[in-house]
């Protein structure tokens, strides 16, 4: 299986894990830290199901397992909860923040450590242990662009098929400030019509020549959905008619016609039409996130603020950028001395790999993640060990 293939769906977990504070501080809005850690897990069972069964999209997996199919629909609802959170805080103040170069400096401190640290250990895995690309191990021009984030520009072997988002998201991160000022300046409806209009146009003119799995250049493309959820943002801040309107059910309305359509064309026509399912499936993802952060439905949001939960999505992030290693390691170098291939190997992966990487992400986020996010500089994480 190529990984270059699988590569767009192969990482669901966008940034999203890490837009929980912004240049004007912390906003935590009650329920979105378990849709992280929702969403980090079901990447994870993705990536079990994925290579432990061949021939994706047409899987030989059992029908039964099909719900785990669509790892790139993940993809699109980090992107629109990215753009969600960080836009809480700039919808408050008038959807001003506190700069363009405090903002990316902000991101940069919280992303890029754990990335790095990430890179690292993926490039001795992908390197010794097992490839993380069909192409072969990961070469010094990998190092070069993944160490710069320019994957989605540029194309290298890569060490961790999860990283292809990073760079999307990084980019995504330089029209945050844009779509700020549109949103302030004009309307939300203009600063989606800016980013949406030319996907749709040169959409329509490719025909079906439109990005499916393993193309890079992916963040024109993704733009929409990333602004969906900055505008969204903006029921938070909303008059209490405007918060008291049944957004989960709007989300169910929306989001029914697009997955009924996808089921019952199958997975295969699916995937190769993502290019349009990406951008009619965020509304829906939008309008959920607008029923969480206004606290509808109850249930759902007693369900999504529980410590397990909410444990899980504080370092999603880090589950998110080294699982895929621990997965295919244990998928192709452990299982075969054990268990057949098939639905035993998936059966194993998912006992042996699935603990493996939330431990291993735990541990690896007490490092490398949140030192990052509870300091704002590398004098006061100094002054705070000197104080222990």
């Amino acid at each position: 299986m190529s990984v270059a293939l699988t590569r767009p769906v192969s990482s669901a977990v966008d940034l999203a894990a890490a837009a929980g504070e912004d240049a004007r501080g912390p906003r935590h809005v009650r329920g979105l830290d378990g849709l992280r850690g929702l969403a980090a897990l079901y990447v994870v069972l993705f990536h079990c199901w994925l290579y432990t069964f061949p021939g994706y999209p047409d899987s030989s997996a059992p029908g039964w397992l099909d719900l785990l199919m669509f790892g790139r629909l993940a993809v699109v609802f980090f992107l629109v909860l990215s753009g969600f959170s960080l836009a809480i805080s700039p919808a408050r103040h008038g959807w001003r923040s506190d700069g363009v170069g405090r903002f990316l400096r902000r991101r940069a401190w919280r992303i890029l450590p754990p990335y790095w640290a990430a890179l690292a250990l993926s490039l001795i895995i992908s390197s010794f242990v097992v490839p993380a690309s069909h192409v072969g191990p990961p070469t010094s021009a990998s190092l070069l662009v993944y160490g710069l984030v320019a994957q989605d520009m540029l194309t290298a072997p890569t060490p961790n098929g999860a990283f292809w988002s990073i760079g999307v998201e990084a980019e995504l991160y330089l029209l945050f400030p844009l779509l700020l000022l549109v949103r302030r300046k004009l309307s939300a409806a203009v600063a989606v019509a800016c980013v949406t209009a030319p996907v749709i146009i040169w959409g329509l003119l490719a025909a079906g020549a439109t990005p499916v799995e393993g193309d890079n250049r992916l963040a024109p493309h993704l733009a929409p959905v990333f602004a969906a959820g900055l505008v969204g943002a903006g029921i938070v801040v909303a008059s209490d008619r405007v918060r008291r309107l049944p957004w989960s059910w709007f989300a169910v309305l929306a989001a029914v016609p697009v997955l009924a359509l996808g089921v019952v064309q199958g997975s295969v026509w699916t995937v190769n039409h993502y290019f349009w399912i990406d951008l009619a499936i965020a509304p829906a993802m939008t309008m959920l996130l607008a029923a969480v952060a206004t606290g509808r439905p109850a249930v759902l949001v007693r369900l999504l603020t529980a410590r397990p939960l909410r444990s899980l999505g504080s370092f999603s992030y880090s589950l998110y950028l080294i699982h895929l290693p621990i997965v295919l390691a244990v998928i192709r170098r452990v299982a075969p001395h054990f268990v057949p291939p098939g639905l035993p190997a998936f059966w194993f992966t998912l006992v042996v790999a699935l603990p493996a990487s939330v431990l291993g992400a735990w541990l690896f986020s007490r490092v490398f993640e949140l030192p990052f996010q509870r300091n704002r500089s590398w004098t006061s994480m100094i002054a705070v060990r000197r104080s222990r």
